[in-house]
């Protein structure tokens, strides 16, 4: 994948921009982000908070994912579609493949079926 990607929500109203290469990008297969997609999974990329920018509001939402830990999903207020996660490591953000400008660099390397470690991705 290029180390500088782009993407944004459906409606336009938010955009993002990284300028780093993903950390690792993956499917999770857990219950709790089928749940959250509607989905057989969700996928992802992890990347340093650090290197985004996103224009536009998000609205977070907030649980107790499967892992014990508070995972934040981020949403575009206007049109829903879903962009971002927290995961229990600061310093990291999740950016949904879906909403990539182009998808074609997106490779997953890892694929969750079980709940992760609260250290680890969510």
């Amino acid at each position: 994948m290029a180390t500088k990607f782009t993407g944004g929500c459906l409606c336009g109203s938010v955009r993002y921009e990284c300028l780093a290469e993903p950390i690792t990008m993956g499917n999770c297969h857990c219950r709790d982000c089928q749940r959250a997609t509607g989905a057989a999974y969700a996928s992802g990329l992890l990347v340093p908070q650090s290197a985004v920018t996103v224009t536009g509001d998000i609205k977070y939402y907030n649980v107790i994912g499967d892992s014990g830990s508070v995972v934040g999903r981020g949403f575009c207020p206007n049109c829903g579609s879903r962009l971002f996660s927290k995961p229990p490591i600061p310093e990291l953000m999740g950016i949904m493949a879906g909403s990539l400008d182009d998808p074609s660099g997106f490779n997953p390397r890892w694929i969750f079926t079980q709940p992760v470690p609260s250290r680890g991705i969510t």
